[in-house]
C-alpha cells in the first residue's frame, strides 16, 4: 500500500531498479512495483534530480590490485575460475564494469616481501621483474575485458638508498636524490608501458604524512612535494611520459591544508592534475574544500580499507554506500577506488601493516572459492550502472534520512539514481526527473539503484 498522498498512474516499464537490503538478504535484486505517480500540487518528491546542473565526468569505480591480490588471482584459482572472476568484475556488458584500479610501485604491506624496483644503490632505473609474475598478467587480463580501464600507480617508499633511514621503512627522501627518485618513477612508467601494462596516473607517495612501523613508507612534507614536483618529477614527466597524469596528496580527508599548500605553489601546481584522497581520518567534505579553491584540478578517491572492525553486514554495507559511493562522488570524485580487490581467508597475504583487512572479495587460499563481501555490493550499485563518461547531475533530497547521488549518460541519455533509505523504517520513496515522478518501496537501510529516462 502507498502511504503518501499522491495518485498512482501506472507501472513504468521505462524505469528499472535494483535493491540491496540492509541485512543482505536481498543483494542487487531486481525491483518490481516501481510506478509513475502524480504528486499533489505543491508537494515535492523526496529526491529531485536536475540534469541541467552538471558536475564532474566519471572515470568510474574499482579496487586495488596489490601484490596479495595478484598472487591470489594468479596462483590460487584455476584458469577458468580466474577468467570468470575477472569477467564478473570488469566486464561492462554483464559484469560490474570496474574501470579504475590502483597498483603499488614496489612493495606495500600487502606484499610477501619488502622490495623496490631499484634496490641497487646508485641505479635509479626501475627493473619491474617482480611485477611480471603476477601483477602484469592480471592487469593485461583486466584491460582485455575492459579497454577503458585506468591504472593509478603509487609508491609506498623510494628505494632505501635514496632515504634518510636507508630503509624502505620510515625516513624521508634525501634532497640529493630528488632527481634519482623522479627518474625511478618515470623509468617505471616507461617499463610498464613497454610490458603492455600502461600507467595512466601517478601519485608521488602513499600517505606522505605517515611513517609505518613495519612496512614501507616515507614522509614527504608539502614543501618537499612541491619542490620535488616543480623541479624534478614534473619536468621529467612532461618530457618523457606526457600521457601520464599526476596527483598530489594520496592521504586522508583530515589534512586538506597539505594539498592546498602544494597547489598554492604555482610552479608545482602547473604539473599537478588533481588530488587523491583516503578515508581514514576527517570528513569527505574536505574534497570539496580543496576543489573549491582549485576548481581546475581533478578529484580522485584512491583508498579505503574494510575489515573486522567494519561491523556486521548492514553496518559495513551502509557505511560504504554512504561515504564511498555517495559521499565521495557528491564531493567531486571522478574515480573511486577501494583498497584490496581480493584477500584470502586470513586477511592476507601481508607483511606488516593491517592484519584484519578484507578485500571486496575473499579468495580461499586452499580451494580458490570466492566470497563476495558487503563492499562488493556497495560498489556494484554504482559501477554496474554508471558508465565511464557519465556526468554527475544534481540530486536534492527533501528528507535528511534519504541520501542520493545521480549521474547521466550524455546530455539526453538515461539517468542513474543511487538512493539510500537511512531512516529507521520502510518508506515509499518518490523521485523526479524532468516532468516525471516515480515511486518505489524501500525497506529501512536499503539501497537502490534506478535507471530513469531523462524526460
Amino acid at each position: 500500500m502507498l502511504s503518501v498522498a499522491f495518485a498512482a498512474q501506472a507501472k513504468s516499464p521505462a524505469v528499472q531498479g535494483w535493491m540491496t537490503s540492509a541485512d543482505g538478504s536481498q543483494r542487487l535484486a531486481p525491483m518490481s512495483g516501481i510506478i509513475a505517480v502524480r504528486l499533489p500540487e505543491g508537494q515535492q518528491a523526496d529526491i529531485m534530480i536536475d540534469t541541467k546542473q552538471r558536475f564532474q565526468r566519471m572515470a568510474g569505480f574499482g579496487a586495488s590490485i596489490t601484490d596479495a591480490t595478484a598472487w591470489l588471482i594468479q596462483t590460487r584459482m584455476s584458469a577458468l575460475a580466474r577468467a570468470e572472476l575477472l569477467h564478473e568484475l570488469f566486464s561492462t556488458r554483464d559484469g560490474l564494469g570496474f574501470s579504475v584500479t590502483r597498483i603499488t610501485i614496489g612493495a606495500s604491506d600487502f606484499s610477501q616481501s619488502h622490495y623496490s624496483y631499484a634496490d641497487t644503490p646508485g641505479n635509479p632505473v626501475a627493473d619491474i621483474a617482480p611485477a611480471r609474475a603476477h601483477l602484469i598478467p592480471t592487469l593485461k587480463a583486466m584491460r582485455r575485458i575492459n579497454p577503458q580501464l585506468q591504472v593509478i600507480a603509487t609508491p609506498w617508499s623510494a628505494p632505501a638508498w635514496m632515504k634518510t633511514s636507508n630503509s624502505l621503512i620510515k625516513g624521508r627522501l634525501k634532497p640529493e636524490h630528488y632527481g634519482s627518485f623522479a627518474r625511478y618513477l618515470v623509468s617505471y612508467t616507461q617499463a610498464m608501458r613497454k610490458a603492455g601494462a600502461p600507467v595512466d596516473i601517478l601519485t608521488i607517495q602513499n600517505e606522505p604524512h605517515f611513517e609505518p612501523e613495519n612496512y614501507p613508507g616515507m614522509r614527504v612534507e608539502p614543501a618537499e612535494r612541491a619542490d620535488f614536483i616543480a623541479n624534478h618529477l614534473g619536468p621529467m614527466m612532461r618530457r618523457w611520459i606526457p600521457q601520464t597524469r599526476l596527483l598530489d596528496w594520496d592521504h586522508n580527508w583530515d589534512q586538506p591544508e597539505s594539498p592546498i599548500a602544494v597547489l598554492s605553489d604555482p610552479k608545482a601546481a602547473a604539473f599537478v592534475d588533481g588530488v587523491a584522497w583516503h578515508c581514514y581520518g576527517g570528513d569527505v567534505a574536505a574534497q570539496s574544500v580543496v576543489r573549491d579553491r582549485f576548481p581546475t584540478k581533478e578529484v580522485w578517491f584512491t583508498e579505503c580499507a574494510s575489515g573486522d572492525w567494519s561491523g556486521d553486514w548492514s553496518k559495513s554495507f551502509n557505511w560504504a554506500v554512504r561515504n564511498l559511493i555517495i559521499g565521495t562522488t557528491r564531493n567531486w570524485a571522478k574515480g573511486v577506488v577501494m583498497w584490496n580487490l581480493a584477500l584470502d581467508e586470513r586477511h592476507g597475504p601481508h607483511l606488516g601493516g593491517c592484519g584484519d583487512c578484507r578485500g571486496l572479495v575473499t579468495i580461499n587460499s586452499q580451494s580458490g572459492e570466492v566470497s563476495r563481501e558487503p563492499e562488493y555490493y556497495a560498489f556494484a550499485h554504482a559501477s554496474r550502472f554508471v558508465p565511464v563518461g557519465a556526468v554527475r547531475v544534481a540530486s536534492r533530497s527533501s528528507d535528511s534520512g534519504i541520501e542520493s547521488v545521480a549521474f547521466q549518460k550524455g546530455r539526453n541519455g538515461p539517468v542513474t539514481l543511487i538512493a539510500l533509505n537511512g531512516g529507521a523504517g520502510a518508506r515509499t520513496l518518490t523521485f523526479s526527473v524532468g516532468r516525471k515522478t516515480y515511486a518505489a518501496r524501500l525497506s529501512a537501510g536499503a539501497v537502490a539503484t534506478f535507471k530513469l529516462p531523462s524526460n
